[in-house]
């Protein structure tokens, strides 16, 4: 594998103001639904479609984003929170130019970190100084602290889904949780590994995840994102460890994280702060000249 290499790619001239930040939480609520690979894909779209794009990997106990790029991090969020450096000093430049903030792998007390650990993470990336246009955060599945901390703390949550009953029936329990226990009201859904390319399937999944939230969360909203096929050429991807946006550009799945990519610029950009923990938040301020939203 080749090493990762460090690098200030993207970085702000003097004086210049940095604009705000749409940050993306990518979760689910079960785990081997894709969502790493989806976060990979999304920020490797969203990057050849010319924004500057950070992926974050918060699964920080059982990091894999490193893995799925062929990357060698030197550091990671650990030696951050162990105040061996700053968080500016572990980004590195993955493949198509997108700003990889690595997790550890396999340190058990990465996975338990308590909230206000999880608060100085997200504060840290005020520090940055970098031109930024969209930071993609894949959280780690189910219903962590980390999970949580990192889902309030963005402007927009996906949730992936795929057909299988637990995974709509973990999702329902990630989505009520951040609901009621955090006020979080609006969920982008993403079906994964779909067998229908005419999104029949997706929106299958998608309706069944509606029904049940209708039922039990009456101020939930969902919008339905789209779905990614499920495709032989991704499993190549991984394989050769790059993006198959990058590696198959014509195949159905990367043709798909295009649409994706494409759907996700159409969206309103963040006006102010709510005045909640957020990624960026000095940013957003100053986006709403200061004055900060109410939290939903």
């Amino acid at each position: 594998m080749p090493p990762a290499t460090e690098g200030r790619a993207a970085e702000t001239r003097p004086g210049e103001r940095l604009k705000p930040v749409r940050v993306i939480a990518v979760s689910s609520g079960k785990g081997g639904v894709g969502k790493t690979n989806v976060s990979v894909n999304l920020s490797a779209a969203l990057s050849q479609a010319g924004q500057n794009v950070m992926l974050m990997d918060a699964d920080l106990g059982l990091a894999n984003v490193d893995v799925l790029l062929g990357l060698q991090p030197r550091l990671n969020l650990s030696h951050v929170l162990a105040g061996e450096c700053g968080l500016e000093e572990v980004i590195i430049d993955g493949p198509g130019g997108i700003a990889i903030v690595p997790a550890a792998s396999g340190i058990a007390r990465m996975a338990d970190l308590e909230p206000a650990q999880h608060v100085g993470i997200i504060h840290a990336f005020s520090e940055l100084t970098r031109s930024v246009d969209v930071l993609v955060v894949d959280t780690a599945a189910g219903l962590h602290d980390s999970v949580t901390s990192f889902c309030r703390a963005a402007q927009e949550v996906l949730v992936v889904v795929c057909d299988e009953p637990a995974s709509i029936t973990d999702a329902y329990a990630l989505i009520k949780v951040l609901y009621r226990d955090h006020g979080i009201q609006r969920f982008r859904i993403l079906a994964n590994m779909v067998r229908n390319e005419q999104e029949d399937e997706g929106r299958g999944l998608f309706r069944k995840l509606v029904a049940v939230c209708e039922r039990f969360l009456d101020d939930v909203m969902l919008d339905y994102l789209g779905s990614i096929p499920h495709d032989d050429y991704l499993r190549k991807a991984v394989q050769r460890r790059r993006s198959v946006v990058d590696a198959f550009p014509s195949s159905p799945s990367a043709r798909a994280f295009a649409t994706l990519g494409r759907r996700i610029q159409q969206w309103p950009m963040p006006r102010g702060a709510r005045g909640g923990i957020e990624f960026f938040v000095e940013r957003l301020v100053a986006s709403g000249q200061g004055d900060p939203e109410p939290v939903p």
